[in-house]
């Protein structure tokens, strides 16, 4: 079975959770979700999933348990949470922006706005996912720093970066000074078509190996499991 871009996309989220243990994820997207979903049926037994309320769940959504608010607090400061979030902007060390674009005292557009980005950043491992990679997206400097990135996290006791996910790549921070580094290539994808599609200098390695291939087991529950409808190949388009 030929995985489609899409599906090395959930591939590539679903190994942010690789081995986690007993800890929450918080996936935002579709991506993500099937991602996160597919690492606890798989090589992540232990991994906590969350309806975004009150209530812990399987990977089919039914209720496996309770998350009073005080609780999910305690994860969220306590390191025991990994978040992926979107990005409307991405920097090379990490800075995120949701708010806005431009100059924030007049910006030329409003944007989801700050929400709990900072404090995301800053108390629990946070990944991101860019289903559209573009100069637009990966900027030089962001123009408002919502999740804060490695030049900004001096003493921030939980702050990491595992992983950005887009639709070209997988990218991390594995670099003497913590700047974005081009990790894998999705099969299909040249490492000239992503240097040109980032508005910076990428740090990449003489040797860029392919994002891994899903198992047969993995495309069957993706396919058939956790997203039948598939509606995955509508975020990236294919």
């Amino acid at each position: 079975m030929t995985a489609t871009r899409s599906e090395y996309c959930v591939i590539a989220c679903a190994e942010a959770w690789r081995d986690a243990g007993e800890i929450l994820a918080s996936p935002m997207g579709l991506i993500p979700s099937v991602g996160a979903r597919l690492a606890r049926l798989t090589f992540s037994p232990d991994l906590l999933l969350t309806d975004g309320e009150a209530l812990l769940v399987r990977p089919d959504g039914t209720p496996e348990g309770w998350l009073p608010y005080r609780q999910h607090l305690a994860l969220v400061t306590g390191g025991r949470r990994h978040v992926m979030m979107g990005a409307s902007q991405i920097d090379r060390y990490g800075n995120q922006n949701i708010s806005c674009i431009g100059d924030w005292a007049r910006p030329k557009r409003q944007l989801l706005g700050v929400r709990g980005a900072p404090v995301n950043t800053l108390n629990n491992p946070t990944s991101y996912w860019v289903p559209r990679h573009s100069r637009r997206v990966f900027v030089e400097k962001v123009d408002m720093v919502c999740g804060v990135g490695y030049d900004h996290a001096a003493g921030a006791r939980f702050h990491r970066i595992p992983r950005v996910v887009s639709d070209l790549g997988v990218f991390d921070f594995d670099t003497p000074d913590r700047s974005m580094r081009l990790a894998s290539l999705h099969p299909g994808v040249t490492v000239e078509q992503v240097r040109e599609a980032t508005g910076f200098d990428l740090a990449i390695p003489d040797e860029v190996p392919y994002t891994r291939e899903p198992t047969p087991g993995e495309l069957e529950l993706i396919r058939e499991v956790l997203d039948p409808a598939g509606a995955r190949a509508r975020e990236v388009g294919s």
